[in-house]
C-alpha cells in the first residue's frame, strides 16, 4: 500500500489471523541504529509509517476485513433524527442566564496561550483512605498553571482580546487579538488529540515564552520543505520541539533574548507548532517527518453490520500541501488502540505521551483512524440480559424462575396501584424521568414477566396519564428552547433565578441522565401500545435531539451535545465552570442514556438510533473499563488510586 509517506509493506490478508492479540509488526524505517530499545532499519524511504506492538499490559485485538465483500444490512448511524423545529407547545426563549458572548469584549489576562504537559512523576497524592482495603489514596492532582511554553507576539499586551470561531463538536479555533478590531493574531486551532499546538500568526512579531525557563535552544535549522527547527530544553530538563513555517519563506529568526523569552522578526506571518518530545532522537524524528500540517477539523462516520460497529475518524488539514505533505500526528488514547482496524495498526508509532486522567497517549501518524467494536449488544431488549451471544442463550430475554414469580406477583399487584401523577409531577425533569422510568420498568415486568395483561394495563393508563403532563408541556417548570445554546432546557432557572435549579437542567448539566429517563418510559409505553406513538413521538425525538443529535444537518440542536465521541463517554458539566475540568459524574446513568436511545430507535424503527446506541453501549463498555471501574490490574490510572475500585467523578 502506497501512502504519502511512503510504501507500507501489509501482509496479504491470507496471513493474517483476524483473532490474534498482537498487531502484525512493521520495520521501523531510518537510518540504522539501536535508541530506547527500539530497533531502527535502513530503508529507502524518507517518510516511513510507523507501527509497533501494543502495550503487553492491555489485550488487543485487530480486525482485517475483505473490501470485496458487500455489507447489504450495513447501517449508517448518523442519519439526522429530524430537521424542523421543535414542537409548538415549547416556548421559544431568547434571553438565557448565560448568553453565548464568546468572550469577545474580555480581557485575556494572559497576553500568549500557554502549554503544559504533567509527566507522571509529577502529579500530587491525597491521603490514604484506611477503610478500603490496600488503602488506595483518596485522590490525586496533576499541576496546574506550569506554563512550559508560552505562544505569544510582541504587539500582545494589555489590551489583547480573545476571540473564537468554528466552534465544532471536536474542535475550535481561539484567536489573540492586540486590540479589538486588529487584523493581526494569532489563531490557534485546537482540536481533541493532536500533537502539537499550533499558533497561526498574521503580521506579527513571534514570542516564544517559558516560566520553567529556557535551559538551551538550538540554532534554528530549515528542512527542505521549509520548516524551521528549533530544539529546547527547560530547566525541569523536559524537551520541546518547535517548527516555524513561515507563509513567504522569511526566516523567523528566533533567537534568546533572555532565560524565559525566545524573540522572532517583526512583521512575521506563518505558524509555529510546538510539542513535547519525551523520546530523545527517535522522538525527534517522528516529530520532524509530521511537522509542517495540522488538523482544523474531524468529522466521524459509522456504521454497524450485524453485532460489528466500525467507525472513523477524519481530520481536515492544514498547512504544507500536495502529494509529499506529511500525515498527521494524533494521539490516541488506550481505548483507540484497542480498537484500531484496518490500515490504522500500521501507523501506531512507539512514541507515548502520559495524559491526566487517561492513561498512556500514543502518537499515531495518519489523516484517519478506522476503530472497530465487534460486539454490539444487538440482542439486549427490555427483559433482564446478561450479554451471552444469542446463538449461545438461544433467547436474549431470560426468564423468571417460578419461585421469583411467586414473590415479584404480590408486590407488583400493590405497587403498580401507586398514585404515579403524584411521584411524577415534580418540580425536577430528573426525579419526574426516574419516577416516569421506574413505574415503565414496572408496568413492562408485569406485563412480559408476569404475563398479567390486566394488571399491566391498569398501570399503562396511569402512566400514560403521567407522561401526557410532559409531553403536553404542562409540567410544574415547562421547557423551553433556547436559541443562545440551541437546546431544550427547564424554565425553572428563568423562575426562580436560580442556576442550579433542577441540578442545572436550564444551563445543560446532566441532559443525558435527565432525558433519558423520559425516552426509557416512551419506549416501553410505546412497545405495549403501537398507537400511543401518534400524539409522543415528536416529543421524544426533541429529547434525543437535545442531547444526542447525530447530524449537522439538524441545525436546531449542535451535534451529539453531552455524549464525546472522542473520548468514548459523556459529560455531565454543561455551562458551570469548573477548576479541575468536566466530569463524567455517573457512568452507569451515561450507559443507561445509550440504552434509553437504543431501545427507542427500536420501538419507533429509526434503525439508525438505534444502531448509534449500540455503538455507543460498545464504546463504552470499552472506556468505563479503562478509565472510570478499575478492574486490579488497571494501568491507565496510578496504581496508588486503582484501589478505590472507582474513579467517582
Amino acid at each position: 500500500m502506497t501512502t504519502g509517506s511512503g510504501v507500507l509493506a501489509v501482509p496479504p490478508l491470507t496471513e493474517r489471523d483476524p483473532t490474534s492479540y498482537n498487531q502484525p509488526r512493521l520495520s521501523y524505517t531510518l537510518p540504522g541504529r539501536v535508541e530506547n530499545g527500539i530497533s531502527f532499519t535502513t530503508g529507502p524511504f524518507d517518510d516511513p509509517t510507523f507501527t509497533q506492538h501494543p502495550p503487553s499490559s492491555a489485550t488487543h485485538t485487530h480486525y482485517y476485513f475483505d473490501r470485496r465483500a458487500p455489507m447489504i444490512d450495513q447501517t449508517e448511524i448518523f442519519r439526522p433524527i429530524a430537521t424542523t423545529p421543535p414542537p409548538s407547545n415549547i416556548l421559544w426563549r431568547e434571553d438565557h442566564p448565560v448568553q453565548r458572548l464568546n468572550i469577545r469584549t474580555q480581557n485575556a489576562q494572559s497576553w500568549g496561550m500557554a502549554i503544559s504537559h504533567v509527566d507522571a512523576d509529577q502529579r500530587v497524592f491525597g491521603p490514604r483512605d484506611t477503610e478500603i482495603p490496600g488503602s488506595p489514596v483518596r485522590f490525586f492532582m496533576n499541576p496546574l498553571a506550569v506554563q512550559s511554553i508560552i505562544l505569544s507576539a510582541a504587539e500582545l499586551g494589555n489590551s489583547t482580546v480573545l476571540t473564537t470561531d468554528s466552534l465544532q463538536a471536536f474542535s475550535a479555533n481561539a484567536n489573540l487579538l492586540p486590540y479589538t478590531g486588529s487584523s493581526s493574531k494569532i489563531t490557534f486551532p485546537l482540536i481533541q488529540g493532536m500533537g502539537f499546538v499550533t499558533g497561526v500568526y498574521t503580521n506579527l512579531q513571534p514570542v516564544v515564552q517559558s516560566s520553567v525557563f529556557f535551559r538551551s535552544v538550538s540554532s534554528g535549522s530549515v528542512s527542505s520543505n521549509g520548516v524551521w527547527k528549533y530544539q529546547i530544553t527547560l530547566e525541569d530538563n523536559k524537551h520541546w520541539l518547535l517548527y516555524a513555517v513561515p507563509s513567504n519563506g522569511q526566516d523567523p529568526q528566533l533567537s534568546l533574548v533572555s532565560d524565559a523569552e525566545l524573540r522572532g522578526t517583526p512583521n512575521w506571518s506563518g505558524y509555529i507548532q510546538v510539542a513535547k518530545n519525551p523520546a530523545a532522537s527517535s522522538g525527534e524524528y517522528i516529530h520532524d517527518n509530521a511537522a509542517g500540517v495540522y488538523p482544523v477539523a474531524m468529522d466521524i462516520t459509522a456504521s454497524t453490520f450485524s453485532q460489528t460497529g466500525t467507525y472513523r475518524f477524519q481530520w481536515t488539514k492544514a498547512g504544507l500541501t500536495g502529494i509529499n505533505a506529511p500525515k498527521l500526528l494524533m494521539y490516541a488514547l488506550p481505548h483507540h488502540i484497542e480498537s484500531f482496524a484496518g490500515p490504522t495498526p500500521f501507523a501506531v508509532t512507539p512514541l507515548r505521551l502520559q495524559t491526566t486522567t487517561k492513561g498512556i497517549a500514543t502518537a499515531v501518524i495518519a489523516d484517519y483512524w478506522t476503530l472497530v467494536e465487534p460486539s454490539l449488544p444487538v440482542d439486549m431488549g427490555f427483559a433482564p440480559w446478561n450479554g451471552s451471544p444469542p446463538q449461545a442463550q438461544g433467547s436474549a430475554k431470560l426468564p423468571l424462575p417460578a419461585a421469583a414469580i411467586n414473590i415479584i406477583k404480590p408486590i407488583a399487584a400493590s405497587e403498580i396501584q401507586q398514585n404515579m401523577d403524584e411521584q411524577t409531577n415534580l418540580d425536577s425533569m430528573y426525579f419526574s424521568g426516574k419516577a416516569l422510568s421506574k413505574f415503565a420498568t414496572l408496568v413492562y415486568t408485569v406485563h412480559e414477566m408476569l404475563n398479567e395483561p390486566d394488571l399491566a394495563r391498569l398501570g399503562l393508563g396511569q402512566l400514560k396519564l403521567a407522561f401526557a403532563k410532559f409531553s403536553t408541556n404542562q409540567q410544574i417548570y415547562p421547557l423551553v428552547y433556547d436559541t443562545a445554546w440551541s437546546g431544550i432546557v427547564s424554565s425553572g432557572a428563568y423562575v426562580t433565578g436560580n442556576p442550579g435549579q433542577d441540578f442545572g437542567n436550564t444551563c445543560y448539566n446532566d441532559h443525558h441522565f435527565h432525558y433519558a429517563y423520559f425516552i426509557h418510559a416512551a419506549a416501553i409505553i410505546a412497545y405495549l401500545d403501537p398507537q400511543w406513538l401518534a400524539l409522543n413521538k415528536e416529543f421524544v425525538n426533541i429529547l434525543v435531539r437535545d442531547a444526542a443529535n447525530p447530524s449537522t444537518a439538524d441545525s436546531y440542536f449542535p451535534f451529539s451535545r453531552m455524549f464525546d465521541w472522542f473520548h468514548g463517554h459523556s459529560w455531565a458539566k454543561g455551562l458551570f465552570e469548573s477548576a479541575d475540568g468536566k466530569d463524567e459524574e455517573s457512568s452507569s446513568e451515561d450507559a443507561f442514556f445509550a440504552y434509553a436511545i437504543k431501545m427507542w430507535g427500536r420501538v419507533i424503527g429509526d434503525k439508525s438510533m438505534e444502531a448509534r446506541g449500540n455503538l455507543m453501549l460498545a464504546i463504552m463498555s470499552r472506556t468505563l473499563r479503562n478509565y472510570f471501574l478499575l478492574q486490579d490490574d488497571n494501568v491507565n490510572q496510578p496504581r496508588e488510586f486503582v484501589g478505590n475500585k472507582v474513579t467517582g467523578i
